[in-house]
Order: C-alpha cells, then structure tokens, then sequence
C-alpha cells in the first residue's frame, strides 16, 4: 500500500487533479439549474463519474500527444512523462480507463449523453493538435471544457435546451480567455517552435486584449443562462463576484506582464466554486 501511493500521487499530478474544480462545479451548475435544485444522489452521482472520466481521458491524452514539446519547453520538461516519472503507455491506458467510466456514465444517465460521447471523444482528442495548426486553440479548448456545463443539463433533461447553449458558450469563451493569458508564460518559446496561439501570433498586448474580451462575452452568456433559468439575488450576486475576478486578475497581468499569468490563472480557480455556491443558496432559498 505505501508503494502504490507515490504512484497514484504521480497520476494525479499527470492530470492535473486540483484543477477539476474549473469544469466540475459548472457540471453541477447545469445539473441543478435544469433540476430546478437537487436531482438526486443517482444523478449527482454519474454526473460526477462521467466529468471525471472525460477528465481524465482529455488530460492523459493531451500529456502524452503534448509530451515531446513539454520536454522541450524549460517550463514544463518536469512533467511526469518527460521526466520519465509515468510512461506514455501508463498514461494511455488512464485515457482508456477514463473514456470507460465517461461511456458507462452517459449510458446510465439518458441516451442523449451516450450519444453524444463519440463527439465529445473527437474533442478531447483533437485539441492537443490544434495548437500545432491554428491561433484559435485557445477557442477549441472552451468548447470542449465548456461542454461540461451543458452536459450537466442534458445529463438531467435528456434535452439540448437554451439554457444549456448559453451555459456552455459561458463556460467556453471563460476557459479560453485564462488559457490566453496563461499562454503569455510561453509566448517565446511557442514563438520559436512553430506552436500556436494568440501571444505567439499577435504579442503580449493584443492577447490581453482578447483575454478581456473573451471574459466579457463569458459573463454576458452567463447571464443570459441567469436570466432564463429565473436566477435570483444570490445567483446574480456569483456573478457580480466572478466579474470582480475577472477584472482582478486581468489587472494583475496589466500591471505586472506576463509574470502575473500564473497568479491570474490561478484565480480562475475560484469561479466555477463561487458561481455553485450562488446558484445552489439561490434554488435552495427558492424552495422553502
């Protein structure tokens, strides 16, 4: 047993494991707003199961198709496959386990969600591979984190309805606006290894810009999907906070430059758990 935990240790650092919190607590944003408040322990349940497992597959895939560019950046030679920590078959064979659960998870809920799997599977696969082709990378990766949102709802439903659709464009323009700015860590080096993205393409200054914007776009869908789903205080009160994030840290990296992209992308750790709380004080407050 003390042998098997510095490996599970190893795996978890290989996906990444703190940073479910920016897709999951959406997941169950969407599962609440569609249920009009709790859906149950079964459907909280696979909800849970299927997130972590398109997860896990998404971040094991994109370690070992990213892992000869990691080992030639000096920011992330350290990671567990260049490091020769895990071995691109383990990770491999967690992509496969993780796709597993993902499938059994979406046939349990509706045939919507199973249905969808082979979708979802050609996204998780295709986004490493974006950014060796096209600038708009950052865009591809919100749609398919952001699908997380409104696979919460349809996890409920059965049905692809608006809510769902401004959910996940609000979650897809938020995860791509922090992934530009935390591409200002490397904007030289994707530069001089042909890899693409906004700073490499367009410089520091345009991609904050695009940042803002993309957040603006994020907090705009936001509260469409507020609106809709008949949000009261509490639920507008998460997003008066996560607008005071945004502009928080798009501060932070207009002051201080592309040094501050870590702490700023660290600050997106917060909004999908504030933009949950708010919401679920908000529907519980509804029905008493």
């Amino acid at each position: 047993m003390s042998a098997l935990a510095p490996r599970v240790a190893d795996y978890l650092r290989l996906i990444r494991f703190q940073h479910t919190v920016f897709a999951l607590p959406f997941a169950y944003v969407g599962m609440l707003l569609a249920a009009g408040g709790w859906p149950g322990w079964l459907t909280f349940g696979w909800i849970t199961v299927a997130m972590a497992g398109a997860r896990t597959t998404a971040m094991a895939l994109n370690r070992v198709i990213d892992a000869r560019i990691d080992a030639l950046n000096p920011r992330t030679r350290d990671r567990e496959i260049p490091a020769g920590v895990i071995r691109p078959q383990g990770a491999l064979g967690l992509a496969v386990a993780g796709l597993v659960a993902f499938a059994v998870a979406g046939w349990a809920l509706n045939p919507l969600t199973f249905a969808l799997l082979p979708v979802a599977t050609v996204f998780m696969v295709a986004y490493p591979y974006t950014k060796r082709v096209t600038w708009a990378c950052h865009a591809f990766l919100g749609v398919t984190i952001g699908a997380a949102a409104a696979g919460g709802w349809i996890a409920v439903t059965g049905a692809f309805d608006a809510p769902a659709w401004w959910l996940w464009l609000g979650v897809a323009a938020w995860i791509a606006g922090f992934d530009v700015v935390y591409a200002l860590l490397d904007e030289r080096f994707d530069r001089d290894h042909g890899v693409h993205s906004v700073p490499a393409r367009f410089g520091a200054a345009t991609a904050r810009l695009v940042a803002i914007g993309a957040h603006v776009v994020a907090w705009a869908a936001l509260a469409v999907a507020a609106f809709l789903t008949g949000l009261g205080p509490w639920g507008w009160a998460g997003l008066v906070a996560i607008a005071a994030s945004f502009v928080h840290q798009h501060r932070l990296v207009a002051q201080r430059g592309a040094a501050e992209a870590l702490r700023a992308f660290d600050a997106n750790l917060w909004v999908g758990a504030i933009v949950l709380v708010s919401v679920a004080l908000d529907l519980a407050l509804r029905s008493t």
